[in-house]
C-alpha cells in the first residue's frame, strides 16, 4: 500500500521509519522529481531516521508534528542538528515540547524539545515542497493541537487520530472522545474514499475501509 521508490514517477515517495519503544511511525514524504521531503513526527532513534534520509537521497525541507506527545517529538533536536529546517506544529500542542511531568515520567531530561517551532499551523494552511502540497486539518481529540496532513490525491497522515480499525486514546490530559469522534466523522470521513491513511502507529489503511469497518467511529448513513 505505501508508495516506494520503484513506483511511477508521479507517485510521491513514502518511507515509514518505525522508531522507539512505542513503535511510532515517522514518515519521510518526498517529491519523486526533486527529492525534497517533509520529515513527519521524528519521535525517537534519530540515527535510524537520518540513515533512511541518506539512503533515499532526500532533501528535507520541513519537520512537521501531527501532535506533541513524547513518542512523536523526541528525535526533533538530533534530526534538526543535521537538517535545521523549519519546524511546524499546531500552537495548542507547543507546551508539550516542554512538558516536565511527562519528561520525568519517562526518565528524560526536560525539555523534550529544545527547539522552538518556526511555523504554527492552523486549519487550512498548506506546506509545499517540490511538487507536493500538504493541507492541514485540525483534528483535536487525542491532543488539543492534533492535526492531519492531506496530500491529494494520494494520502493523509493521520497522526494518532485515526488508525487501522482504531482511534487515538482520549484519556491523556487534553484528550476528548467527543472531539476525536467529530474530527474523524466530520473531517477525515468526508475525504475521498480512496485516500491511503498513514497513521502514527501500526499499518496503513484507507478512508473507505475505516468509514465502514472501524468499530469506534463509523460513517453516518
Amino acid at each position: 500500500m505505501p508508495a516506494n521508490t520503484s513506483s511511477t514517477e508521479q507517485t510521491p515517495i513514502v518511507k515509514c521509519v518505525t522508531v522507539g519503544m512505542f513503535e511510532e511511525n515517522c514518515y519521510l514524504y518526498a517529491c519523486p522529481e526533486t527529492r525534497e521531503a517533509a520529515i513527519i513526527d521524528p519521535g525517537d532513534e534519530p540515527g535510524k531516521i537520518l540513515d533512511a534520509i541518506e539512503e533515499l537521497k532526500l532533501v528535507p525541507r520541513y519537520i512537521i508534528n501531527t501532535h506533541g506527545h513524547i513518542d512523536h517529538i523526541c528525535a526533533i533536536d538530533a534530526v534538526s542538528a543535521v537538517y535545521p529546517v523549519p519546524l511546524a506544529i499546531h500552537p495548542a500542542d507547543v507546551p508539550l515540547y516542554t512538558d516536565e511531568r511527562t519528561a520525568r515520567e519517562y526518565g528524560v531530561t526536560p525539555p523534550l524539545v529544545r527547539r522552538k517551532p518556526d511555523i504554527l499551523l492552523k486549519e487550512g494552511d498548506t506546506i509545499s515542497f517540490g511538487t507536493i502540497t500538504l493541507e492541514v486539518i485540525h483534528t483535536p481529540g487525542h491532543t488539543p493541537g492534533g492535526i492531519c496532513l492531506i496530500s491529494q490525491p494520494y494520502c493523509v497522515f493521520s497522526g494518532d487520530t485515526l488508525f487501522y480499525r482504531s482511534i487515538g486514546r482520549t484519556d491523556f490530559p487534553g484528550g476528548s472522545y467527543e472531539q476525536i469522534e467529530q474530527s474523524i466523522r466530520n473531517k477525515l470521513y468526508t475525504l475521498e474514499d480512496e485516500l491511503v491513511v498513514f497513521p502514527g502507529h501500526g499499518q496503513p489503511t484507507t478512508i473507505i475501509e475505516e468509514k465502514y469497518e472501524n468499530p469506534f467511529v463509523t460513517a453516518e448513513e
